[in-house]
């Protein structure tokens, strides 16, 4: 096993395992406050004991986690993904993201969320992929909707953070395996 880890590629993106060193990039990432402002109100909360944790679920679980994203022609570093059990339940899986300003409006979270949705009913048996947002955070909707995800419901949770907008609560999206066989969004090609 090396440390730097593929677990998909598309035909921008490489997502990888996490190593120790990347503890700075994760830090950098977690500091923007526009990135981190629908999550926290853009309070940074990155602790490097969450970058361990991370690191040893992948022994635990190979299949699911958090993976870094970078760009496959220069390796830059862009953000996050994740696709791990929603509530515990590993045939359905939630799917999330968190990139860098730099890498917004470029197409990459929706390019890998697509490719993440197609290796998860693909590869991996899931029956249902879901993916939650703040209801004010038009651009993840976006995302989810363009990755083939459809509006499933709103809710209201008790967040340690208030953030404006928050009191339009939050969405629920999600596509089923039947749904995704018959409507497969185009660039869900995933390679290894």
């Amino acid at each position: 096993m090396t440390s730097r880890q593929v677990y998909l590629q598309t035909d921008r993106l490489t997502l990888r395992r996490f190593v120790a060193d990347d503890v700075a990039l994760l830090t950098e990432l977690d500091a923007d406050p526009r990135v981190t402002f629908f999550i926290t109100g853009g309070v940074p909360e990155f602790d490097p004991a969450m970058l361990l944790r991370w690191i040893a679920d992948y022994q635990h679980s190979p299949d699911l986690g958090i993976w870094a994203a970078e760009i496959r022609a220069s390796g830059n570093f862009i953000g996050w993904f994740h696709l791990r059990p929603d509530h515990g339940r590993r045939n359905e899986l939630e799917l999330g993201y968190r990139l860098r300003r730099s890498a917004w409006g470029e197409g990459y979270a929706t390019e890998a969320s697509r490719a993440l949705v197609a290796h998860a009913f693909g590869a991996l048996g899931a029956v249902r992929v879901v993916a939650y947002a703040m209801a004010a955070h038009a651009a993840s909707r976006r995302v989810m909707e363009k990755a083939g995800l459809r509006y499933v419901r709103t809710f209201h949770e008790d967040w340690p953070y208030r953030i404006p907008g928050d009191e339009q609560g939050d969405v629920e999206y999600a596509i089923t395996r039947e749904t995704w066989a018959v409507s497969r969004p185009p660039g869900g090609r995933v390679g290894r």
